[in-house]
């Protein structure tokens, strides 16, 4: 088989927030930061990897760091690549700025989106092994310094990208593309990056301190220094109390393996609040920009009105005017042509009474056709209300046919039990892959939907243990909701443990139905947002075609 080399060019687009004073302390940013967009067009190779067994590329370091080097084996297994790479003379990531701690390995699309494959700690030797497995199959790949491994969009701090060797057959391709990269100095735009946590420890105390709770500090910092205490205070609350656990765990000396743990969920709980923050505040900026818009609106109708008034007022007393002037004249010439006089009177009495006539008319004309335009406005809003009614009516039934949904204030509430995955394991079932392969393919024909997906156990076992296998089954189904075409950027997972429990766990049959997934799906075209009281009840799914033989052990504990 051949191997389908694509030449890539890649356009590094680094969104970054601006603040007005770059050095000032973290207590003192309060204002909004402005969205700018700084180009840098690089060039990478990205390879056709499908069907091709073993394939072999090399690594070498960009300008940033000439003397790095590495190699890579991308061998294709069933369904997924698995990836084993070496890197040698790579740099502590501090060199290029104190708030960068870690390196990501990336794959890079030929459409321009980036996955982030894992990320790179070199030793004291300054080398990097790592193994990860990847579902793409045409990608180029990079090396990014970055202050966490959790970031969601590489930084334009890239260090390395790969090459073809002579030895990789295929034909070449020439492929344009761009994706998003984050400009140096964004992630400390709010803060002076001598205030991460981590920069404020001596060499000696800072090789104590695990790498991942390095992170985590430096996470939480910079998401608080976003505005995420006021923008996604739920998320930074949960951030905050994952690495608060970490830091407990390393106190009382405790496994490395429980450190890292708790660290890791801490580092992705911050990223998740600081990209919710910068959010939440375009949306209050475009929310007063709006206002703005509307008052500015309200003002000049204001304007308009107050003109037509006084343009009323002006041809009434032109017309008190001339009517003055004509009976001066009428006087003048009273003794004169009386019989004329009385002649004039009325031709101009009558002429009065037209042009009277006449402004009512247009009065009348002018009211009339502003009622039919308010009319049209109300009804058009009554339509467009409608539509959004009956296009959330329309995915609730569709969805229903899958799986039971229930609508909610706070989007559909797709249900899947426990049953969908084996005791204790986190793998999908066949039965469930069918199921949300269905729901995939229902929410692709609505393209501004969010997917949230929650993972809740009963209560039986340690709340570590249910919130970690929680935690798992929700990312197993957001990953297959993406591999089968769902938008990454639409899907978010999250693990809750023996929360919010639907029944009573003291009896087997409610700790089963505890052990669930919810899928929550929102989204404006639907009418998220409504009170609770306004939503209409949930339709009941289908009998499900496949019951499992026996019910499931009472609890996810072994």
């Amino acid at each position: 088989m051949k191997t389908l080399l694509l030449v890539t060019s890649l356009s590094l687009c680094s969104l970054t927030l601006a603040a007005q004073n770059a050095q000032s302390p973290v207590e003192s940013t309060q204002q909004t930061p402005v969205y700018r967009v700084n180009a840098e067009s690089r060039s990478i190779q990205a390879i056709d990897y499908r069907q091709h067994g073993s394939t072999k590329v090399d690594f070498k370091g960009t300008n940033l760091m000439p003397d790095a080097s590495g190699e890579a084996k991308v061998e294709s297994k069933a369904g997924r690549l698995e990836i084993s790479a070496d890197f040698r003379h790579v740099r502590d990531p501090k060199y290029y700025g104190p708030e960068y701690l870690t390196y990501v390995l990336w794959a890079i699309t030929p459409q321009g989106r980036p996955v982030n494959l894992g990320e790179l700690k070199p030793n004291e030797k300054h080398e990097v092994r790592i193994h990860v497995t990847a579902n793409l199959q045409a990608f180029g790949m990079i090396v990014t310094a970055e202050p966490y491994f959790a970031v969601t969009r590489p930084s334009n701090v890239t260090v390395l990208q790969n090459e073809i060797r002579e030895d990789t057959k295929g034909q070449v391709q020439l492929v344009s593309t761009r994706y998003d990269a984050t400009e140096k100095g964004e992630y400390t735009v709010d803060l002076v990056s001598n205030q991460l946590p981590a920069s404020t420890l001596t060499a000696e105390e800072a090789k104590k301190v695990p790498q991942t709770l390095l992170e985590a500090r430096n996470a939480v910092t910079i998401a608080k220094a976003t505005g995420a205490q006021q923008y996604a205070p739920d998320a930074m609350t949960h951030a905050e109390q994952l690495l608060a656990r970490a830091e407990s765990d390393f106190t009382h000396k405790k496994s490395r393996s429980s450190i890292e743990t708790e660290a890791r969920s801490a580092t992705q709980a911050a990223e998740d609040a600081r990209v919710l923050s910068i959010r939440n505040k375009a949306d209050e900026q475009m929310a007063s920009e709006q206002k703005a818009t509307e008052n500015r609106v309200a003002i000049a109708q204001e304007q308009a009105m107050n003109e037509r008034e006084w343009a009323q007022s002006e041809r009434e007393r032109a017309l008190e005017a001339q009517q003055a002037a004509q009976q001066a004249e009428q006087e003048r010439r009273i003794a004169e042509q009386a019989k004329a006089q009385a002649l004039q009177e009325q031709q101009q009495a009558e002429a009065a009474r037209q042009v009277a006539l006449a402004q009512k008319q247009v009065m009348a004309a002018q009211a009339m056709a502003a009622q039919a335009q308010a009319q049209t406005a109300q009804k058009r809003a009554q339509n467009a209300e409608q539509e959004k009614e009956h296009m959330r009516q329309l995915l609730l039934r569709q969805l229903n046919q899958v799986m039971k949904t229930r609508d909610s204030a706070r989007g559909l509430i797709v249900n899947m039990s426990d049953v969908l995955f084996d005791v204790n394991q986190d793998t999908l079932k066949p039965q469930a892959k069918l199921g949300l392969a269905k729901v995939a393919g229902i929410l692709q024909a609505y393209p501004d939907l969010k997917l949230q997906i929650e993972g809740y156990t009963d209560s039986t076992g340690s709340s570590e243990y249910n919130k970690r296998l929680s935690e798992t089954r929700a990312a197993a189904v957001r990953d297959f909701l993406i591999s089968q075409g769902v938008d990454v950027n639409s899907v978010t997972a999250r693990g809750l443990g023996p929360a919010n429990p639907v029944a009573s766990n003291k009896t087997p049959e409610g700790r089963q139905l505890n052990r669930r997934v919810d899928l929550v799906v929102n989204g404006e075209s639907i009418q998220v947002g409504r009170k609770e009281n306004q939503a209409p009840a949930s339709i009941a799914a289908p009998a499900n075609p496949n019951p499992e033989k026996a019910a499931p052990p009472d609890t996810d504990q072994p």
